[in-house]
């Protein structure tokens, strides 16, 4: 079995030598590839400093690209960041003293990495997850719908949020969301807000409304659906894309440039408002009934759950009303106890809390990381591994607790929006 050290940063492997230590590490953890860490940092954002990251890591990357608010997970997706560095947003496999690219990984297992229905139609693993780690609250903004990031090469991107009661011990500045618009917005009332961006504060959070924030639930974010996150530490599953757009002027008073509105519009629509306000999804953001069509709460998986482990949905339900993109499940074992697991296909593993074993892999939560450590706390089993089941085995002398997401249509059935209010 492989050995992971925690201090000395494996050598990288090219992407024409990735073959035969790609095979080596599937054998050897029988399926499982144990991940490193994906650091991310956005110049629009303050760290929120719950991720675990080291005090002198913050800003690893210089001042000038911001400080580290993110980190990804099971990523094939690449960040969209200015003067990016070249694998920036992508997972890497540890394996023996090196490491290769999950993205190169999914390309030579293909099915028996990602599945044989999402390789055979994406050709790709189009799904990541994230911690986003603010200290205040974010712009309002939208992530484009697949018909406008398509003029810009890209595809859209929803999301959904859960946060993690492990990292939201301290609620930061300000632990509420803005979702969507009240009813009754009109698209002038949105464009006179795009008018007024160089007055100051365009307003547009005065046509929105904010929802408190509760550890242990989560929201659904289709494209196209106005947000403003506040600063609870959230995972979240979402489309393998990067594109967004702000339309707020102002955050804490802190500028944000036109550039940030119009990053991932075509250049001959820059100004043009229209088009700006196209990119809404008008009749979701101005739903009177938001929260009860986008606020979720975990639901217990009987069918998964035994005498010493309980598996709960975290994320499910049709995100765009039509598909099931993404879902996701949070799993505890308790101290003694092993979780047989067997999923209908593959998925990507954070640890949150405690200490074991999954499969032959030994997993921990570290207390603190520096950037570049390699730590025992993020794996990907693939789709040959969850057909075959595996063993989730709680060492130590708390729950082991481990959060997992997985890609388009890979159950038959999840919970729906709203079904948690059905649980007595």
């Amino acid at each position: 079995m492989s050995k992971c050290c925690y201090c000395k940063p494996s050598v990288a492997v090219k992407k024409d030598s990735v073959g035969k230590i790609f095979q080596d590490a599937m054998n050897d953890g029988e399926g499982i590839l144990r991940l490193t860490p994906t650091w991310v940092p956005r110049v629009f954002m303050q760290p929120g400093r719950r991720i675990k990251l080291h005090p002198d890591d913050w800003y690893a990357l210089g001042k000038k690209r911001g400080g580290i608010n993110e980190r990804w997970f099971g990523s094939t997706t690449e960040a969209a960041n200015d003067n990016r560095q070249p694998d920036e947003g992508l997972s890497y496999v540890k394996f023996n003293g090196k490491r290769f690219l999950l993205r190169d990984a999914v390309e030579e297992g293909k099915g028996d990495v990602v599945g044989e229905a999402i390789w055979k139609k994406f050709k790709r693993w189009p799904v990541y997850s994230k911690f986003f780690d603010d200290l205040g609250p974010l712009f309002h903004h939208v992530h484009q719908m697949n018909e406008h990031a398509a003029n810009v090469g890209q595809e859209g991107k929803p999301e959904c949020y859960y946060f993690p009661p492990q990292l939201n011990a301290a609620e930061n500045h300000f632990d509420y969301t803005f979702f969507g618009l009240e009813p009754g917005t009109t698209k002038d009332q949105v464009k006179k807000c795009l008018e007024d961006w160089e007055k100051g504060d365009n307003g547009i959070l005065y046509l929105s409304k904010a929802y408190k924030l509760k550890p242990g639930t989560g929201w659904v974010v289709p494209a196209g659906v106005l947000h403003a996150p506040g600063s609870c530490c959230t995972y979240e599953p979402q489309w393998g894309s990067d594109v967004f757009g702000s339309f707020t002027s102002l955050v804490e008073n802190r500028s944000v440039d036109w550039a940030f509105l119009v990053k991932d519009v075509p250049k001959k629509f820059h100004r043009d408002l229209d088009y700006i306000i196209s990119m809404l999804d008008w009749e979701q953001n101005v739903d009177p009934k938001f929260k009860e069509h986008h606020y979720i709460e975990p639901i217990v998986d009987e069918k998964t759950s035994g005498g010493g482990w309980v598996d709960k949905w975290i994320t499910y339900g049709k995100v765009d009303g039509k598909s099931q993109l993404f879902s996701a499940k949070e799993l505890t074992v308790y101290p003694g106890a092993k979780a047989v697991v067997k999923d209908p296909g593959a998925s990507s593993w954070i640890f949150v809390q405690g200490h074991g074993k999954v499969g032959k892999l030994l997993v921990d939560t570290p207390i603190m990381l520096r950037f570049g450590s390699e730590p025992n706390d993020e794996i990907f089993v693939t789709a040959a591994a969850a057909k075959n089941g595996f063993v989730v085995e709680n060492l130590g002398s708390e729950p082991l607790v481990g959060l997992r997401y997985f890609g388009p249509d890979v159950h038959k059935s999840t919970p729906q929006i709203g079904d948690h209010k059905k649980v007595k």
